[in-house]
């Protein structure tokens, strides 16, 4: 009985131990994009672009120096680190175990580390204004504003650049990759033409120029869950949607901001934005958006998603330079849904164990009942003669006396 107490006991722990894990896993999903929370950057740099890769969140700046770039393995901690060069680095990436930055000007303006911290300047294709970089395919690839050659180079290592000739001479400020294909977006102020404002490549080489939804000043675009999303800093749409690159169309921001930057993760689209009241929106289609609000009113100019968290940084402020949403990452997660499971699994043996236990004492029982009925027979074959004495009553061996005082009966 006590065992089958204990049993009943410890599954209901386990089961509302599993319920409350469960509830905090949704809880925590609900909350990635929404609540954001003020974090202390390394230096008050400019800080222009933020991106994840191999557990660690990289950021680079266009200001300070020999500090521009920082680090944090949890988007809430930054370290400050020495880049290549005190470039206006525009952009930074992550592929193929490397990280790679991208700048404005300087003598080389790309720069590599193999783990955010150790960073070595290479030599771009043209002395170009590079704006943004992206990986895919096995390549790297980045665009530019402006500049007396190509507009566009590739690499397959992030080392050797190779310069390509963009769809048309536009300010091209931001690429992406998904779905095969190369996509990069134009902010050509000025430009009457809504045509070539995106430009896509399937292998990053040959470009073709498309039709954007609006003449806006593109500034960001991003892919996730099968659509290609751009943000704009103008225009009445300010959103715009392809799921094959070519064919746009333009959607309503949650508010008519200067958006500079989109990302998705965790089935969320989030965007950024430089002014306005909230300085968030995120959307779970890229079609429909919701404004939200930032823990500080600071021109946010890049936003990244990495280990189950949403990190943003901005060009101005002091000491929150940095803001995060999301409590817990998803390797913090993912190790705790592990160890849920292992729990889960050693328990589920131990009542195996209890279990077979149970059935082996319980196995037991009807041979314990015929080895008393066997004794039984044995005592009553050996004890036999029936002894009285007043109420009290006691056996001897067949053929014995009773002992005195006491009367035999049969």
């Amino acid at each position: 009985m006590n065992l089958l107490k204990k049993y009943f006991r410890k599954s209901v722990i386990a089961i509302i131990l599993a319920s409350l894990f469960s509830i905090s896993a949704i809880s925590q999903a609900a909350a990635d994009g929404i609540t954001w929370t003020s974090r202390t950057s390394a230096a008050d740099n400019a800080w222009l672009s933020v991106t994840y890769g191999n557990g660690l969140f990289v950021a680079v700046s266009w200001t300070g120096t020999g500090n521009r770039v920082m680090t944090s393995p949890d988007g809430i901690t930054w370290t400050s680190r020495t880049s290549a060069a005190d470039n206006s680095w525009y952009s930074v990436t992550y592929g193929n175990g490397l990280f790679v930055a991208v700048s404005q000007g300087g003598t080389n303006r790309v720069m590599t580390s193999p783990d955010g911290i150790n960073w070595t300047g290479r030599t771009a294709a043209a002395g170009n204004v590079w704006r943004s970089v992206t990986y895919g395919n096995g390549l790297f690839v980045a665009v530019s504003q402006g500049g007396v050659a190509d507009r566009v180079m590739t690499s397959p290592d992030g080392i050797n650049w190779t310069g390509r000739t963009a769809a048309a001479d536009k300010f091209w400020v931001s690429v992406t990759y998904g779905n095969g294909l190369f996509v990069a977006v134009s902010q050509s102020t000025g430009d009457p033409q809504v045509m070539n404002r995106v430009m896509t490549s399937p292998d990053g080489i040959t470009w073709t120029g498309r039709t954007a939804a609006a003449d806006n000043n593109w500034r960001s675009i991003t892919y996730g869950n099968g659509l290609f999303v751009a943000v704009s800093r103008d225009g009445t749409n300010r959103v715009m949607t392809s799921p094959d690159g070519i064919n746009w169309t333009g959607r309503t921001a949650a508010e008519s901001n200067t958006w500079d930057s989109v990302t998705y993760g965790n089935g969320l689209f989030v965007a950024v934005s430089w002014t306005g009241t909230n300085k968030i929106m995120t959307s779970p289609d890229g079609i429909t958006w919701t404004a939200r609000t930032s823990p500080s009113n600071n021109e946010w100019t890049s936003v990244t998603y990495g280990d189950g968290l949403f990190v943003a940084v901005s060009q101005d402020g002091t000491g929150n330079r940095v803001m995060t949403s999301g409590v817990i990452g998803l390797a913090a997660r993912t190790t705790a849904a592990a160890n849920a499971e292992a729990a889960r699994a050693a328990e589920a043996a131990r009542k195996a164990k209890e279990q077979k236990e149970l059935t082996e004492i319980l196995a037991l029982i009807p041979k314990i009942g015929e080895l008393t009925l066997s004794l039984g027979e044995t005592t009553k074959s050996l004890y036999s003669t029936k002894c009285v004495k007043g109420k009290t009553v006691k056996y001897v061996k067949s053929g014995a006396k009773c002992p005195k005082g006491y009367v035999k009966k049969k």
